[in-house]
């Protein structure tokens, strides 16, 4: 039996609601549970009576779910809410399938009440069909029926005459109109079945159309695992899957190749699936023949392209080193190969109108063995990108089970993917913010100053991976950097810098997570003070462990992940102003940090022919939120001064030529203004943030 979708409904929750509240709630509880419709796909509408606040009279409003947003978090404002009569008024406007994108700029002049979230072009799918409630889902049971190449006879057999059936047709006021017909000829239709796109439900109040929409999908599952009984994807080609380690390893070293190779125009970001669903397909003898077809749902290819690249990677290789190196030397030809295919069906199907041909390259890459990777330009959308796939692979596998799978046509496709009104949606989008589309690791990231800076990176579009040697403070810091922007921009991995195998985990985990790494801020630190009699060599080589050698190993595998990605990067020490100027006391220290800003102009030199651009930042004298004020250097610092610990910000303060204080987010916007394309003509230099010292002014 497959797995039945229960109902969520709870009657005492739902007493209490308005009917736009009962719609919102509906709209959650499905787009909660991706078996039921993917990430911001689907739509649901009510035809509710509000008052018109120009006549005061009751009137029937739609409210339909608004261009863009996702049904499981959608609120009230992601509505749209339209007079049912101006939209019936639209009819007599309607000049025909050729004339199908100028309704939609009709569409704003039906707003009620004056609402700013703008319908989306799905708005005429529900205006027509004569119940109240109204569920457009994508279920990935009722896809792979729609998506076989017979489709018709199947959804009659299988819902016995409860469910209706179209033909393709791409989502617009013609299909509208014939949903309507539809529904109002067959009375006795709960819904109808829209080849090779999705399912519609409707009834007469919120629940009982959220019941019918799960009963419909329910009636599909049970039929598909009763009857495919035929191997998945034609077997396993490859019998012996890769260990988690193995495919991880693999993952880490192909994925910033391959995202250095497709992001010479637009940065992107990466994604790493290996569910036991995409394995199975990566795995399997049809893997190629099936991607070759390309996805079916609208809603699945405009996130994934019409096809992936499937890479030629042999995980039964005796020597999978070898292997792996002969899948990097030919990845140019098969990046070049997947940019032509495209290329030709951009010409083959374009149109008088149409928009320039956009990025030619793959969104998903499966490799067998080891999984799929998904490039986007955010991480998010990356992500997203992966989650579609899967419900592709999911329709592939139920459709070809009990038929023939049947991908989307390639004009369509086109007709869809260059859709004049989506080009009018992209161009206006925000342009991306500074840093979209890279990728920041932050050692100390836990501390301060890591804190602050990887909060600030964040504000201008970058993903951070936070690195500290605690554990507890990572969580907390990441927690709160999620919290407030989001979960896909914000990883965090325990890394201690002086252990090399714990700093080559960290630079890996970020490759596996992000594709890639573009920026790496060295902030990892501690500080000491002993007079030079007292200072053991415990002392001496912990301050070289961390600031040092742990700076070394950390730059030296980012270094890596740079060179190979053949994009550029930044890489930003945060030293102190006792690696130019020395203190009593604190010899240990103010020699690493001296070592700290010598090496950084040794990896200036050596990155400069890559675009790998290498600075130091010297703080000084920050108190407030910085760890390594915690502990007995400030007590240390105190005695040097022969004051009292509460008596040592002023005293720095009052120190200074400008009479400042200097905090975190002081040193993190120098770091900013570092790492990013702002000093994109700065390597080897030095920026104080110490509010004036004349002896550490650079010579």
């Amino acid at each position: 039996m497959a797995n039945q979708l229960e109902s969520l409904w709870n009657d005492t929750v739902a007493s209490s609601m308005s009917d736009a509240e009962l719609l919102q709630y509906r709209s959650n509880l499905l787009g909660s549970d991706l078996r039921i419709t993917n990430y911001g796909g689907g739509n649901t509408s009510a035809k509710i009576y509000e008052k018109d606040p120009l006549t005061n009279l009751e009137t029937e409003i739609l409210w339909v779910k608004g261009s863009g947003g996702d049904l499981g978090s959608i609120g009230l404002d992601g509505f749209s809410t339209l007079y049912m009569d101006k939209l019936k008024q639209l009819e007599e406007l309607y000049r025909g399938v050729e004339y199908e994108d100028e309704m939609v700029a009709y569409l704003p002049h039906c707003t009620y009440n004056l609402n700013p979230r703008a319908a989306s072009i799905d708005t005429p799918l529900h205006t027509y069909i004569p119940h109240r409630h109204v569920d457009h889902m994508h279920p990935d049971s009722v896809i792979a029926i729609a998506c076989t190449k017979n489709s018709k006879a199947l959804t009659d057999t299988i819902f016995a005459g409860k469910i209706g059936w179209l033909p393709w047709q791409r989502p617009g006021y013609d299909l509208g109109l014939k949903l309507g017909e539809i529904s109002r000829n067959n009375p006795e239709l709960d819904g109808v079945v829209l080849a090779g796109h999705g399912l519609f439900t409707w009834a007469g109040t919120s629940k009982d159309c959220y019941l019918k929409t799960l009963e419909i999908i329910n009636m599909a599952d049970s039929w598909l695992s009763k009857n495919n009984q035929k191997t998945a994807f034609g077997g396993a080609l490859y019998n012996a899957p890769l260990d988690e380690n193995t495919r991880q390893t693999i993952a880490a070293k192909l994925m910033p190749i391959i995202r250095g190779k497709i992001s010479k125009t637009q940065m992107k970001l990466g994604h790493y699936n290996y569910s036991d669903e995409i394995l199975e397909f990566v795995n399997s003898k049809l893997v190629k023949p099936l991607a070759a077809l390309g996805t079916s749902c609208p809603d699945h290819f405009l996130r994934t392209k019409i096809r992936p690249l499937v890479l030629d990677f042999k995980p039964d290789a005796d020597d999978l080193e070898r292997e792996l190196n002969r899948v990097i030397e030919t990845l140019d030809e098969e990046l070049e190969e997947y940019r032509q295919d495209y290329a030709t069906y951009y010409n083959n199907s374009k149109r008088s109108d149409s928009p320039a041909m956009r990025d030619p390259n793959a969104v998903v890459y499966l490799i067998p063995g080891v999984g799929m990777f998904t490039f986007a330009k955010d991480k998010a959308t990356a992500r997203i990108a992966g989650e579609f796939y899967i419900n592709a692979v999911n329709v592939m596998r139920d459709a070809s089970g009990v038929d023939t799978y049947i991908g989307l046509d390639e004009q369509e496709a086109f007709d869809i993917e260059y859709w004049l009104l989506e080009e009018a949606k992209l161009q206006r989008m925000p342009k991306p913010k500074h840093l979209a589309g890279r990728v920041a690791f932050v050692t100390g990231g836990a501390g301060g100053i890591g804190s602050a800076t990887a909060k600030r990176l964040l504000e201008d579009g970058s993903c951070v991976m936070l690195a500290d040697i605690d554990e507890e403070a990572l969580k907390k810091v990441s927690k709160s950097l999620s919290d407030q922007f989001s979960k896909d921009a914000v990883y965090y991995t325990v890394c201690d810098v002086t252990d090399e195998d714990s700093v080559k985990a960290g630079i890996n985990k970020t490759a596996r997570i992000f594709g890639g790494l573009d920026i790496l801020i060295s902030n990892a630190g501690i500080a000491s003070s002993a007079p030079l009699e007292d200072t053991s060599l415990n002392l001496w080589s912990k301050n070289i462990d961390i600031l040092t050698t742990g700076y070394f190993l950390v730059t030296r595998e980012a270094f890596k992940v740079m060179k190979v990605q053949d994009i550029g990067g930044s890489i930003v020490f945060v030293a102190s102003k006792n690696g130019l100027v020395a203190s009593a006391n604190a010899s240990a220290y103010c020699t690493a940090k001296g070592a700290e800003i010598h090496l950084s102009r040794a990896v200036a030199l050596e990155g400069a022919p890559m675009g790998i651009r290498c600075n130091v930042v010297n703080p000084d004298a920050v108190l407030r939120g910085s760890k390594i004020w915690t502990g007995d250097w400030r007590k240390e610092r105190a005695d040097a001064y022969n004051m009292g610990e509460d008596e040592l910000e002023e005293h720095y303060r009052k120190r200074s030529m400008l009479k400042r204080n200097v905090f975190p987010e002081d040193i993190a916007e120098a770091i900013y203004f570092l790492a990013s394309d702002l000093s994109n003509k700065s390597t080897g230099n030095i920026i104080n943030v110490d509010a004036g010292h004349a002896p550490s002014f650079t010579r």
